[in-house]
């Protein structure tokens, strides 16, 4: 027999717990349906830890959101008495005119973002755990940091059960269907129904919604953990662009370990269900030559790995919005690598859609429709 919601969401990464979280707290009848485990390690939404920062150079029109999200991972915090959010600097490191550099320089003029201006002695004597280049712009931003990537998803559904939500984890969706004024979901185990649908399904959401044209393209990404010769106390996180191609370090959880990855580039992926999770002996060249020119006190070989996935769109922008044939369907998808900090406003974005089909959060550059984002 079907069971019957106020609203069902597909997928409970990043995205879709924050979106269940959201709708609980509004007292809806809310279904989170999971094909793998909680805080699973097979999507995006894993690997100890993602980077918040809020001057976003990306788009500047990121940053309003950042200001919510950034209260939104406090009161998280607050409500279920954890700690997911470490701000230790971010240093960022690249050429005047590299699309880092300018886009913080265009974020911070617009939104009064505060950055500091570090000159390289600066940055020697500050942070000598970091090597830049002479012809480098030294950027700080104290406010920036990273995220419990797995705590923030496991707490999101902790909490969203607290307050009423029923989690299904480890059933597959197999299809689904709308009508104006319903929507039935089908897993291999069971029928559910509801008014109401979420579709944030990461990796997988081209699956799903293979009538709408989304356009998304899927990339295998990898990530290593390098042993420090003493403690990743005092490292802030480091974000250098040099020749089109860019790099982040941050600390290990650990505590003994910087977690260093290409953010550039990247496989195509077919099926994300078969992606390739083994090291690569290449992959860990590149990065490990990024360690030993830009690191100090750093092993250049990794003690670990990790593997997943960005799954892009053609700009490189989210996708937050109403599914263009059924007005009760909402889709959140090609987060592109650069949406995890975002992740409890999305949330929030994704339930004001759901329930009053818009949302006063400004997110009109994130819609369908929004055509080419200057």
């Amino acid at each position: 027999m079907a069971e019957s919601f106020d609203v069902i969401v597909i997928g409970l990464g990043g995205f879709g717990s924050s979106a269940l979280y959201e709708f609980a707290k509004r007292g809806l009848r809310a279904v989170g349906l999971e094909q793998f485990g909680i805080a699973h390690c097979l999507g995006s939404s894993h690997g100890e830890t993602r980077i918040i920062r809020r001057a976003y150079f990306e788009h500047p029109d990121y940053v309003p959101l950042l200001n919510h999200t950034y209260d939104m991972w406090k009161t998280l915090e607050s409500e279920s008495g954890k700690s997911l959010m470490n701000l230790t600097g971010l240093v960022l490191s690249g050429p005047a005119d590299g699309e880092a550099v300018s886009g913080v320089r265009k974020a911070q003029t617009l939104h009064e973002v505060h950055i500091e201006d570090l000159t390289h002695a600066d940055t020697a004597d500050r942070f000598p755990q970091i090597r830049v280049p002479e012809h480098h712009t030294v950027l700080f931003e104290a406010n920036a940091g990273y995220l419990h990537v797995d705590d923030c998803v496991r707490t999101h559904v902790e909490q969203a059960i607290a307050h009423g939500a029923t989690v299904r984890a480890g059933e597959r969706v197999v299809e689904w269907e709308a009508t104006s004024g319903s929507v039935a979901v089908r897993t291999e185990k069971q029928e559910y129904l509801a008014a109401r649908l979420v579709v944030a399904a990461g990796a997988w959401a081209d699956r799903l919604l293979g009538g709408i044209n989304l356009s998304l393209n899927v990339i295998r990404k990898p990530a290593f953990w390098f042993p420090i010769k003493g403690s990743a106390a005092g490292w802030p996180v480091f974000y250098h662009e040099e020749s089109g191609r860019s790099f982040y370090a941050l600390p290990g959880l650990d505590g003994t370990s910087m977690k260093v990855a290409e953010h550039s580039g990247g496989e195509p992926v077919q099926n994300p269900t078969k992606l390739p999770r083994e090291q690569r002996a290449t992959e860990h060249a590149e990065v490990a030559g990024f360690v030993a020119k830009s690191l100090v006190g750093v092993e250049p070989l990794a003690s670990n790995h990790s593997v997943c996935m960005y799954t892009m769109s053609n700009d490189g922008h989210f996708v937050v919005d109403q599914h263009p044939g059924h007005a009760n369907v909402t889709i959140a998808a090609g987060f592109s690598g650069h949406g995890f900090k975002f992740t409890p406003v999305i949330g929030r974005a994704i339930a004001d859609l759901a329930t009053d089909g818009d949302s006063d959060l400004p997110i009109e550059f994130l819609r369908l429709d929004r055509g080419q984002i200057s």
